[in-house]
């Protein structure tokens, strides 16, 4: 039988924000938003998702008076993604 997908990561931006993260110790909205090419709104409501998973952390404050968006993976989401990606695989072989 094969093991259950993580409905959290399965969608493919939340999986792609979690494998950007992943290899970052943090990343910020602008570039997760140029590296995934994702809308602004889109890219919003997935990051809340990750967070109020507990996968990410969203720390919000200002590059001088421009505001700024961080995320970082915790390790909760680090482990969640690993599992993922090991499903996967069982998938494949």
């Amino acid at each position: 039988m094969f093991p259950k997908l993580d409905p959290v990561l399965h969608s493919e931006l939340r999986l792609a924000v979690v494998s950007l993260l992943a290899g970052v110790e943090s990343a910020d909205f602008t570039y997760i938003k140029k590296q995934t090419g994702a809308t602004s709104g889109n890219l919003s409501v997935q990051i809340d998702k990750l967070s109020a998973a507990g996968y990410i952390t969203v720390e919000k404050g200002f590059k001088g008076k421009m505001p700024c968006t961080t995320c970082r993976l915790t390790e909760t989401g680090l482990e969640a993604f690993r599992n993922y990606v090991t499903a996967l695989k069982e998938y494949i072989s």
